[in-house]
């Protein structure tokens, strides 16, 4: 499976990409820190990363997290992943999660990636709910959510810790497949 976007690609994490994701987070680590420690942590070797994405594809495989990455299609560099996580099957429901390198930011292409894997994922997976979780201060996610047209739901009180900080509040988006 691939995903193409102007001049872009979204495709299943590979065991190829074990040494791209490991210079992704290395040069990304300051804004993962905050709200991507665990993958910040598991990537930061070459090491690391192969036992990484040797269980995101198990995890792919099984169907309890789906790991992707987002290329440049001509220069097939990692510029950014999204994670389909926290998956209810008997809801129907998953949350995506997003990260794309610093020098990528402000060009839209998060926003463009996210709707078409939200397109595909409402087609090929059956899923009625989508949740981004996200934190007021990360404007640039926060305009990711509502350019893609997830309505705000509510305010989750503590719901994620960042390493060596107090509890945060987070914001909870959400868009539905709608059947035409």
């Amino acid at each position: 499976m691939q995903l193409n976007f102007n001049s872009y690609k979204i495709e299943p994490i590979k065991i190829e990409d074990a040494w791209s994701i490991c210079d992704f987070v290395n040069a990304n680590e300051i804004g993962l820190k905050r709200f991507f420690p665990l993958t910040l942590k598991e990537n930061l070797t070459p090491e690391l990363a192969k036992i990484f994405a040797q269980k995101k594809i198990k995890e792919f495989n099984l169907k309890e997290e789906f790991l992707f990455i987002i290329k440049e299609q001509k220069t097939n560099q990692l510029i950014g992943l999204i994670y389909l996580k926290k998956l209810d099957w008997t809801k129907k429901e998953g949350e995506l999660a997003y990260c794309i390198s610093y020098p990528f930011e402000g060009k839209g292409i998060t926003t463009n990636a996210v709707k078409v894997l939200s397109d595909y994922v409402f087609k090929n997976l059956n899923l009625k709910t989508l949740q981004i979780i996200v934190h007021q201060s990360n404007i640039h996610s926060v305009k990711v959510a509502e350019n893609c047209n997830f309505n705000w739901i509510k305010t989750l009180k503590n719901e994620h810790t960042p390493p060596g900080e107090k509890p945060l509040d987070m914001e909870l988006y959400e868009l539905y497949h709608e059947i035409k």
